[in-house]
């Protein structure tokens, strides 16, 4: 575990910080995000495609010309000191196909590149997930279980539990592998917790097949392709209490087995109504009591009227969740809620990176939300501001 790059107290900022602090706003310097909250924690930003290999896109979801990628990464470089990868890691995108001419490494080389160019903090982003997970993974000759109901899209035959697990090493000795050194954190397993019910676990085929230990078995591969890497175990929802203590229940048994799971991410796709300051500060303590680092690893807030008081990530509800046009005072709500939730964060010394899940509204998965500092031509946001000033108290 790499403890030498941690931030390790509340030191007070650099010069510019300082100045910050004693100056009033209309002479004060202009902060950035990540010199704002330097000594505090890393500020990061998933960045896709078209950053990392600077090109132009034009897709279902995404649609930037080259000069608005420039703007794109100018705004990642002066912001923000850490990246993840939106897509580009996960096993659909790096291994379509079986076996070791199965891998298409040249986007995910690109994103790491660009962190080293720049001088980033990489993680990636992700190992083991029920999700983006190409069906060949899963296919065998063994017939499902009678009864049993299909995990995903995939319910043909299956591969055993033997051939899983061959499987799952396999694509984590060579993915970790390639960037060993390089990746410094990696989300090794995802979205593993059951959202709803007695259930600890979510029915994936990962867990029908291999069975619990499917997650000690990825974090034991994970640390033997890199033993210098933080490997932390990521959801989404942990603002609700049943969920989160399943997450905790769930750590706990790691630990207690002696799984190498190094920090916690916390998803925190929120809305402008909920969390409270009072809800999101509980939910820290309550994870701070696993001692471990806490990770917001994709953070941001929906403004749109069909997702108030509903958080998580569910790709499938997503488009259900951003409909409806932005609530009333939609500018103003999603600054008052981001600087509730970095008031949050701050309070907790245990947090140690704050990632925002997009560079701006324009490429944003939430994009009809509103959810991010920045509009679609890279313009800061009244929500800028109140993040900016938030350090500052």
């Amino acid at each position: 575990m790499k403890t030498s790059s941690w931030p390790t107290g509340r030191r007070l900022p650099l010069l510019g910080g300082m100045l910050a602090a004693i100056l009033p706003l209309s002479v004060a310097p202009s902060l950035t995000l990540k010199d704002a909250y330097q000594g505090q924690f890393y500020v990061g930003v998933a960045i896709n495609r078209t950053i990392a290999t600077d090109t132009p896109v034009k897709a279902d979801n995404v649609d930037r010309t080259q000069a608005q990628v420039d703007r794109d990464i100018a705004l990642v470089k002066r912001q923000f000191n850490q990246i993840s990868p939106e897509n580009d890691l996960k096993w659909a995108l790096i291994q379509p196909r079986p076996g070791a001419d199965g891998y298409d490494f040249a986007p995910a080389d690109a994103y790491v590149d660009f962190g080293l160019r720049n001088h980033l903090f990489i993680v990636g982003h992700t190992l083991v997930w029920h999700n983006q997970t190409p069906d060949w993974v899963f296919a065998g000759s063994s017939p499902p279980p009678p009864g049993s109901q299909p995990a995903n899209i995939y319910a043909g035959p299956r591969a055993t539990r033997a051939e899983l697990l061959q499987r799952m090493r396999d694509h984590i000795f060579t993915v970790v592998g390639r960037y060993r050194g390089k990746v410094q954190v990696w989300d090794v397993v995802n979205e593993a917790v059951a959202n709803d019910g007695p259930d600890l676990l979510r029915q994936s085929l990962w867990l029908q097949i291999i069975g619990p230990d499917f997650i000690a078995r990825a974090f034991q591969y994970a640390h033997e392709a890199d033993p210098a890497a933080i490997l932390r175990y990521n959801d989404y929802g942990l603002e609700n209490a049943p969920k989160r203590r399943k997450f905790i229940a769930l750590v706990k048994s790691l630990l207690a087995a002696h799984v190498p799971v190094m920090a916690i991410g916390s998803q925190t796709h929120v809305s402008v109504s909920a969390p409270s300051f009072a809800e999101e500060d509980q939910a820290l303590t309550e994870l701070e009591q696993l001692g471990l680092p806490i990770h917001i690893t994709e953070l941001d807030v929906n403004a749109a009227q069909t997702g108030q008081h509903r958080v998580g990530a569910d790709v499938a509800t997503n488009g259900s969740i951003t409909q409806g046009g932005l609530v009333a005072n939609a500018s103003q709500r999603l600054a008052d809620q981001y600087a509730s939730l970095l008031r949050a964060f701050r309070r907790h010394q245990r947090v140690k990176v704050v990632t925002w899940w997009g560079v701006n509204d324009g490429v944003s998965w939430r994009a009809k939300g509103s959810p991010l500092l920045f509009d679609g031509a890279d313009q800061a946001k009244p929500a800028f501001d109140a993040v900016i000033a938030e350090a500052r108290r």
